[in-house]
């Protein structure tokens, strides 16, 4: 068959198998790239499988191609060669992934994890006629490709390796495919195995699972296969945890239906409770769609982070349910040892600081938008607060208000509640911005005015007096160094008066 491999790639494969050719060492073009490339997918991800050591290879290969050598298993033999290219899909640059087999490349094939990854092209003849390609498919990988279908390469492929538990769903989030029930039934039973999988592999796959599209479709079924307690086993605590009459779900499913909500509102995905006219209330612009599109550390963005605050969002309140006087059921404290859970949960899974930092955020602070305001718009003193607060999380906190909204309510959503939490959100963010423009300029007064005019000694007293400015500025109230100096002067004589009682 015709292998559509695109003019860039095709130049670098060539280059790739010549260097090898000369060297006199076999090789093969294997697994996620083969897959990709016959379903027609953009992919920079590019598996070579040689017949030789690939640690000693790469290095070679990366002085060839001018690219760069990364180590990624010295045990097993695997190495990577990144070549940088502003015309390669998605990052601008290349990743060859140089692996180590012996015997036939069908043995190599066999340990795969699933038959779609389990087809391979003889490199050599593939760059000499792309149009007259044989696929090596001991597996019927091609079969299920065409089917849409997951399905592992033996009844051993978890126990091999527990990680492709996650991938598999993974895979069928990205492609659209779907699981074989016999993998099906592997999954639900190798389940446990995932707990001993290290950090590292599991974020890697967890964010990619979170970046698919359609949330509403593999989230919940990542947690009937039994991954989503195996991989956060807090959760596990959080199922069958009833809530107050407000909320439609116990706390585990609010929990998944949040994350969903989240997609709903980013425009990433639907939602089964709700329509088009929930979604057209709620803010949103091409500046949204930026913020949340941006990259926080590799491989994540602010949307996957926010998806996993909200999966965390309410994992503390199996520990902090109390039943009132009143008769009933608070939660008090829920936020901040919900945070404090999300650091140790990340942590396990080897997140960056600024990744946990976002999240704990996020998880500490998301009950803050409704206590902005009672009934009516929340003051600019209260917005400026909220944002020095919350920093860089205050966008994305709002976010997930409106999300836990639409996943407490469900689908006895109440349209003129929901319209009102959203227009103040819109509110707070119009507010938000216009603040931004009056407290980026330089500042009206600093430490040394205070000491110099008003005869202070350095100490905390002269950083209150600071940011209260700072927040008479941003609501408006102060828009001079006069002003600045005259309120700072009432500020002061009122705490002088109060310091004789």
């Amino acid at each position: 068959m015709k292998l559509p491999i695109e003019p860039r790639a095709s130049s670098l494969l060539t280059t790739v198998s010549n260097f090898l050719t000369e060297q006199d060492i076999k090789s093969y073009l294997v697994g996620g790239f083969v897959r990709d490339v016959l379903l027609g997918r953009d992919t920079a991800d590019i598996d070579i499988a040689v017949a030789a050591d690939a640690v000693e290879i790469a290095p070679e290969v990366a002085n060839a191609l001018g690219g760069k050598f990364v180590l990624l298993d010295k045990a097993n033999r695997v190495s990577r060669v990144v070549v940088v290219d502003k015309g390669a899909p998605s990052g601008g640059r290349w990743e060859l992934d140089f692996s180590t087999f012996q015997g036939s490349i069908e043995q190599d094939l066999a340990q795969r994890d699933f038959t779609i990854d389990a087809i391979a092209v003889d490199l050599e003849e593939l760059t000499k006629d792309y149009a007259n390609v044989h696929l090596i498919d001991p597996f019927n990988g091609w079969a299920d490709l065409q089917q849409g279908v997951i399905r592992t390469v033996s009844e051993t492929a978890f126990e091999s390796d527990a990680a492709r538990l996650l991938r598999a769903v993974r895979l069928a989030a990205e492609l659209g495919f779907g699981l074989d029930s016999q993998t099906e039934t592997l999954v639900r039973h190798n389940c446990h195995l995932i707990a001993d999988v290290a950090g590292e592999r599991l974020r890697e796959e967890l964010l990619r699972l979170l970046a698919a599209p359609q949330s509403e479709r593999f989230l919940p079924y990542l947690d009937d296969l039994g991954l989503v307690t195996a991989i956060i086993p807090e959760l596990a605590q959080t199922k069958g945890v009833k809530q107050p009459k407000e909320h439609f779900w116990d706390v585990f499913d609010h929990s998944i239906e949040t994350v969903i909500a989240v997609d709903f509102l980013l425009h990433k995905g639907s939602w089964e409770y709700t329509n088009d006219e929930v979604l057209a209330i709620a803010p949103w612009s091409e500046a949204l769609a930026q913020h949340f599109a941006q990259e926080v550390s590799s491989g994540s963005t602010r949307r996957s982070l926010l998806k996993l605050a909200a999966l965390l969002h309410d994992v503390a309140k199996p520990q902090t349910k109390a039943i009132g006087e009143d008769g009933r059921t608070h939660f008090l404290g829920h936020a901040k040892l919900g945070a404090a859970m999300a650091v140790d949960i990340l942590g396990r899974l080897r997140f960056s600081s600024k990744e946990v930092k976002l999240v704990e955020v996020m998880v500490g602070e998301h009950l803050r938008p409704g206590q902005m305001s009672h009934n009516e718009l929340p003051t600019h003193r209260a917005i400026y607060r909220y944002f020095r607060d919350t920093g860089e999380a205050g966008i994305d906190i709002l976010f997930l208000s409106l999300a836990d909204h639409l996943a407490t309510r469900g689908p006895q959503l109440n349209l003129a509640q929901w319209q009102e939490h959203a227009q103040m959100v819109e509110y707070v963010l119009a507010q938000h911005f216009e603040q931004e423009k009056l407290v980026v300029p330089p500042k009206l007064v600093d430490g040394h005015d205070l000491i110099n005019i008003f005869g202070l000694s350095p100490g905390p007293k002269i950083g209150q007096l600071l940011e209260a400015v700072r927040e008479a500025q941003a609501s408006g109230e102060v828009a001079t160094r006069e002003e600045a100096l005259s309120y700072i002067r009432k500020r002061l004589y009122g705490i002088q008066a109060n310091s004789k009682y």
